[in-house]
């Protein structure tokens, strides 16, 4: 997998477990976030409030992973984000979040 993010089409990248994880956030993969977590305006508004959980970000990750190395688990994820903190997974949120706003 490649290192680099296409910013064209409002990827972003995640180091987990010493790769660096590609996020698309593709049609197929917004609708199935927003199958599980809900509208994807509600999503939005509840991160600009700050009441986005943790669960609810390593979910719209999860289904914005493109092509996970083996190995990768959705608990994975999380625990990377953890480790990592959220000052390092929030400027990995706000481009998904600015895909899902404004598209490309």
């Amino acid at each position: 997998m490649t290192d680099l993010a296409n910013a064209v089409r409002g990827e972003a990248s995640l180091r987990v477990a010493g790769e660096r994880l590609v996020l698309r956030p593709s049609f197929a993969a917004l609708v199935a976030a927003e199958g599980e977590l809900g509208s994807l305006f509600a999503l939005v508004e509840r991160a600009a409030e700050g009441n986005l959980g943790i669960g609810e970000m390593v979910g719209l990750f999860w289904h914005c992973l493109h092509a996970a190395p083996e190995g990768i688990t959705r608990d994975r994820l999380g625990e990377a984000v953890v480790e990592a903190g959220l000052a390092a997974a929030t400027p990995v949120l706000r481009v998904l979040l600015r895909q899902i706003l404004a598209g490309t």
